[in-house]
């Protein structure tokens, strides 16, 4: 095989994987009823004039499969760690006891659950079309190789395995999918 188009085929091969470690991440962020240190990732909160990530400012975890706990390490911190989570709008209510924030996660409720996995399909067909937009971008690349001296026969083959690696990673998508679905849905 010509190696431009392996070099190609490399490309899309790390696109590929990107985009399903951004799917990946985007599923944590999806709550499935447990407490997760993940569902406070993306809250920045003030600090020093510098819109800071919870995790750079304060310790978070897990205690039981119902709450996260917030430790701020700079006490004057609560305030506008409490207010970047009620603006993040992520349908938990902060209580501060001058010391920590306490985040109680609710049980879902079926209709709850529902739409979490309406939101899981629409980011799983977002990394679908991420997937096949490198996969045309992968394919247009190839065929200017023509112009390089890449025979036909080389650009059909490499257009095979540019479809071949697109179906593998559409598949992973899809399982990736179905477990975060069951997950949600699971009481």
């Amino acid at each position: 095989m010509n190696e431009f188009i392996k070099m190609e085929l490399d490309e899309a091969l790390s696109g590929m994987e990107k985009a399903l470690a951004h799917i990946d991440t985007e599923f944590t962020k999806i709550r499935a009823g447990k407490a997760s240190v993940g569902m406070l990732d993306g809250i920045t909160a003030d600090y020093y004039g510098a819109a800071t990530a919870l995790a750079q400012i304060a310790s978070i975890n897990t205690p039981d499969a119902r709450t996260i706990v917030v430790q701020p390490w700079e006490k004057n911190m609560i305030g506008p760690i409490e207010k970047a989570i009620m603006e993040a709008n992520i349908g938990l209510n902060p209580q501060n006891d001058g010391q920590l924030i306490r985040l109680n996660v609710p049980p879902l409720t079926e209709e709850r659950r529902r739409d979490l996995v309406k939101k899981v399909k629409e980011e799983a067909e977002k990394g679908k079309i991420t997937v096949r937009n490198i996969r045309k971008a992968t394919n247009e690349s190839i065929k200017k190789l023509k112009n390089d001296g890449a025979s036909e026969d080389e650009i059909k083959i490499g257009e095979g395995e540019v479809q071949k690696i697109t179906d593998a990673y559409i598949t992973k998508v899809d399982q990736l999918t179905e477990i975060k679905e069951k997950d949600v849905m699971t009481v």
